[in-house]
């Protein structure tokens, strides 16, 4: 593996190149506070050009307010004896902040793969191994994919891909899932289209109190972001309709 970039997180991918998924790192696409983005060149398992191994920040991985996404976690999760006492004590103990981690890590990848596996428009998960995952890489070579808020979209784009934003909240809430952290942050646009990203905090809205509160935020944080191409919708509106087919089953 060629190493462009430097630091512990290359060590995360070595077993991404073990296993025949990574051939090459190519650089850093983007760094947060809670995780790393490197572009490498695909290896022959990955069945594709590049991909997109995403590192996350172990110990220091943490959301704010994270209390709001982990209700009900440990039982979503499955997680019983020691796990679930140092789960329930993740502030107290290394093991618990190791468990809590983990349980980001673990779920970001579960939910791809569902939303993955439902034709939702999220980036394929690969694989996961230690404090990564794999997963595609939207972009070029040259150019990454960008941020919805940071580009300036075409006027013809808005309008569908806005509805596109909306439908994927919807298959979410379908199955299960409320986002529960989306913004223009995380919703990735190329060329037309859009991927959204960044799922550890995905919420069970059968299991977490906060489900309808997290959901109307999402709602609101994406139509305030098309309001500014003249896209009108009531995201009040829209968040209550939602929900109410949700709670009816009628999604």
């Amino acid at each position: 593996m060629h190493r462009s970039s430097g630091g512990d997180h290359l060590q995360q991918i070595e077993a991404f190149v073990d296993q025949g998924f990574v051939d090459e790192v190519v650089g850093l696409v983007k760094t947060g506070k809670e995780a790393s983005v490197y572009l490498c060149r695909a290896g022959p398992a990955a069945g594709c050009e590049f991909v997109a191994a995403k590192v996350y920040r172990a110990a220091q991985y943490r959301f704010k307010n994270d209390a709001v996404y982990q209700e009900a976690r440990a039982r979503e999760l499955g997680l019983s004896g020691r796990a679930l006492r140092a789960f329930n004590n993740r502030h107290d103990s290394s093991m618990g902040r190791a468990v809590q981690s983990g349980t980001w890590r673990s779920r970001e990848y579960q939910v791809l793969q569902l939303l993955h596996e439902s034709y939702a428009d999220v980036p394929r998960p690969i694989a996961a191994a230690g404090e990564a995952i794999l997963m595609e890489y939207f972009g070029d070579e040259d150019e990454a994919a960008q941020q919805l808020n940071r580009v300036r979209l075409p006027e013809e784009d808005s309008g569908p891909l806005f509805q596109r934003v909306m439908n994927n909240i919807e298959l979410m809430l379908a199955l299960n899932l409320v986002h529960g952290d989306l913004s223009p942050h995380n919703v990735l646009y190329w060329q037309g289209e859009m991927r959204i990203i960044d799922f550890p905090q995905a919420t069970d809205p059968r299991f977490n109190r906060h489900a309808q509160e997290l959901l109307a935020r999402d709602v609101a944080n994406i139509v305030r972001y098309f309001a500014q191409y003249g896209v009108e919708a009531d995201a009040a509106a829209l968040s209550r309709d939602l929900w109410g087919r949700f709670v009816r089953a009628e999604l």
